[in-house]
């Protein structure tokens, strides 16, 4: 998918702020610790297709409103992805604006879960 400049531009500033997590150390940061959240901030449509075993979902349209509901502790680790890494480090940057400290976004997203063979649900 080809992104506009401005959006491109909305992400870059936010990778500037936000913390990214490679699929290999998300893989054992998942294992070592069950509390922590893998959060798919992809469309519905995207989730009900098919997504992460094991991920919540929490849509970047309604993050802001419903994030504090589901995670009310702000240290919560949240582990965020969406199709390649964009949407989710507007999320994380967003989340970040509302007190949560320990959020990363997934590089390369939905689409490296794929690549690497991340086990998946519908």
């Amino acid at each position: 998918m080809k992104h506009s400049a401005g959006f491109l531009s909305l992400v870059e500033d936010a990778l500037t702020r936000v913390s990214e997590i490679s699929l290999t150390d998300a893989r054992l940061r998942l294992e070592e610790n069950t509390e922590v959240v893998l959060l798919d901030v992809r469309e519905e449509s995207e989730w009900n297709k098919a997504h992460a075993k094991g991920a919540q979902y929490l849509g970047k349209g309604i993050l802001e409103r419903d994030l504090e509901a589901r995670f009310p502790e702000k240290e919560t680790e949240i582990i965020m992805y969406c199709g390649g890494g964009y949407r989710s480090a507007l999320t994380c940057d967003a989340a970040q604006k509302m007190g949560y400290t320990n959020v990363k976004s997934l590089e390369n997203g939905y689409k490296g879960m794929i690549a690497s063979d991340w086990p998946m649900e519908i």
